[in-house]
């Protein structure tokens, strides 16, 4: 159980262990200011504890673990850049609510084939305290929430780098379209007479026409394919073209979505492929919605309660037949989008938090949706119509700026986290 538990946190990317019962224990009772970051504190308790946490990770990665004035020296400095990004986060309004922080739990658990309530069950069984793990999983995602917004906001991509980057052989590698594949494979044995090659082309094309009328691909799959995947189904996953057998790949190139090829013949067999899906490339159809919302965010006048009692209070305002761009111009605390009555222009998939984008595409044309919430506050939405637009090299950019925004993200995160902790008022407790 225990191998399993650390899979789980280092799926969920948090870098610190939760605290064992034995670890909350050893707490010392009496407590004291070790450090003042601007208006925070760090406790002596707080640094006791996560250094025995860091030595419980060290250990369990089997690493060697530093002498103790080394090791205390980063974990009060690793606090301190806590405390000021805490502090940060409060004065911007960002937090992580109840259902966000449920949301992701409930992610990580299926991540690992267990349940929200088999996840609690094996940290307690490993001796470790749920309601601890909750609140440190709560803090990864505030300070990673306040990176972020930080961050990227100092990231600057240049058109001289765009086209650098798609011209580049990495670059095309990456904004390459990529196929959501079934396979089915009739395998040859080597050194094959053409009397085996022969019969394994005839099963290979009577696998063909069951497909052909109509029978599932999946269970097909199953019954027939000699490949190693085939008792899930066929799936192969998402593939670019370049990673299969050069015959393979020019037939999934002129498959269209939902269509599967004629047998196709490898040194290993005879292969059957199924396009279930297609993401990238030159042409990419996707569906759009013209979108305006209302946004009302928490704030240091206004408590989590008082935003949603006037997000509500408008949605009432709204049925009752005023207009939904005055009251966006009046109250939205998106300034954007707010002095253009709530518009946010033609939105797709993936460039929405997804709890805007489940609500987005739950609501009809000329439709109001109930309030809801994300890590940004509490919103409405209206869809003003909607449309199927060619986005493949709007796409192709947007993949690549991406690319390129993740490369230097990690070297401006350094560089930030030296700047707040240089412009911070830091005083060491001896």
């Amino acid at each position: 159980m225990k191998t399993k538990l650390h899979k789980i946190l280092s799926i969920a990317a948090f870098s610190l262990l939760i605290p064992s019962q034995s670890l909350l224990a050893a707490e010392v009772p009496l407590d004291r200011i070790i450090a003042v970051v601007n208006d925070g504190i760090v406790m002596e308790s707080e640094f006791q504890q996560r250094m025995g946490i860091v030595k419980e990770q060290l250990s369990a990665r089997n690493t060697r673990i530093p002498p103790d004035n080394v090791l205390a020296k980063q974990v009060l400095n690793r606090l301190v850049l806590e405390s000021i990004q805490k502090q940060l986060a409060e004065q911007q309004g960002i937090r992580i609510s109840e259902s966000q922080l449920n949301a992701a739990l409930a992610n990580i658990a299926t991540k690992n084939g267990l349940s929200l309530e088999q996840f609690r069950e094996a940290l307690i069984a490993e001796g470790r305290d749920y309601n601890a793990a909750r609140e440190q999983i709560r803090d990864e995602m505030l300070l990673n929430s306040v990176q972020q917004n930080m961050v990227n906001r100092r990231i600057r991509v240049s058109e001289q780098e765009l086209e650098n980057f798609l011209n580049s052989v990495d670059g095309k590698s990456q904004i390459s379209a990529e196929y959501s594949l079934g396979h089915i494979l009739i395998a040859i044995p080597s050194q094959a007479s053409p009397e085996i090659i022969q019969k394994a082309e005839r099963k290979a094309n009577d696998v063909y026409k069951k497909l052909q009328n109509g029978a599932d691909f999946a269970e097909t799959a199953v019954e027939f394919s000699n490949a190693p995947n085939a008792l899930k189904g066929g799936d192969l996953g998402w593939r670019k073209a370049t990673e299969l057998p050069e015959a393979l790949s020019d037939a999934v190139r002129k498959l269209d979505i939902g269509a599967f090829n004629k047998p196709v013949r490898s040194p290993g067999g005879f292969h059957i492929l199924l396009l279930k899906d297609k993401r990238g490339g030159e042409v990419q159809l996707v569906e759009q919605r013209l979108v305006s919302h209302i946004l009302i965010k928490p704030s240091e006048i206004r408590t989590p309660a008082q935003a949603q009692r006037q997000i509500n209070q408008l949605h009432q305002r709204i049925q009752q037949g005023e207009s939904f761009a005055d009251l966006a111009k009046e109250f939205s605390d998106d300034p954007a989008s707010g002095s253009e009555g709530g518009s946010l222009g033609w939105t797709q998939d993936g460039q929405m938090v997804p709890e805007f984008e489940q609500v987005m595409n739950n609501t009809p044309i000329n439709g109001v949706s109930t309030p809801f919430e994300s890590r940004f506050g509490w919103h409405i939405l209206t869809v003003l119509d909607k449309r199927t637009q060619d986005m493949g090299e709007e796409m192709q950019e947007n993949r690549a700026r991406a690319a390129i925004r993740k490369r230097k993200f990690n070297e401006e995160l350094s560089t930030w986290l030296r700047e707040i902790h240089s412009q911070a008022y830091i005083e060491i407790k001896e």
